[in-house]
């Protein structure tokens, strides 16, 4: 038997737990800031939330996907708030 196979097996739970916490206040996060998206005919979807990088990636939907100040909206906005927010969070990226 591996051991570091099975220490990693015994952390798992742990671990899966800690990055569904992390998904469930992004996305609270991502709730607060809908409504000003809403406002301009977007909004934002959670795809993935990758840990331990603290890299978040979201797909703007609506007018928020083919307009022209979407990486405006995306870093000045969407990442200034979720670092703000959640210190973890290092970086967001558009899909």
């Amino acid at each position: 038997m591996n051991v570091r196979a099975g220490a990693v097996s015994e952390g798992a739970p742990a671990l899966v737990e800690r990055r569904q916490q992390v998904r469930d206040r992004v996305e609270q996060a991502l709730k607060l800031l809908r409504p000003y998206l809403q406002a301009d005919g977007g909004d934002v979807e959670l795809v993935e939330v990758k840990e331990p990088e603290g890299i978040v990636r979201v797909k703007l939907l609506g007018a928020c996907g083919g307009c022209p100040m979407a990486t405006m909206t995306l870093k000045g906005g969407i990442e200034r708030a979720l670092k703000e927010q959640l210190p973890e969070v290092k970086a967001v990226e558009a899909v």
